[in-house]
């Protein structure tokens, strides 16, 4: 067994919440941030289960929300 250590980003999204792990393209979401942080962990079980061999995570250090103004057509 390997241990990793991720960092994940949770926001509420209308009636859900949503988390999504920084390192790896995972995602997921629960009617509250503890079923949100559970299910992205089953989630993260099966990204792993299904990608041991291409394993290779980002390092994310200091991340931060920054604010952007956007228009579009």
């Amino acid at each position: 067994m390997k241990k990793i250590s991720l960092k994940n980003i949770l926001w509420k999204e209308g009636k859900y919440f949503v988390v999504q792990c920084l390192n790896v393209d995972v995602s997921s979401f629960g009617k509250n941030k503890k079923e949100a942080l559970a299910n992205l962990h089953e989630a993260l079980e099966l990204y792993f289960d299904d990608n041991q061999q291409m394993y290779s995570p980002l390092k994310i250090e200091k991340p931060e929300i920054v604010a952007q103004n956007f228009v579009y057509a």
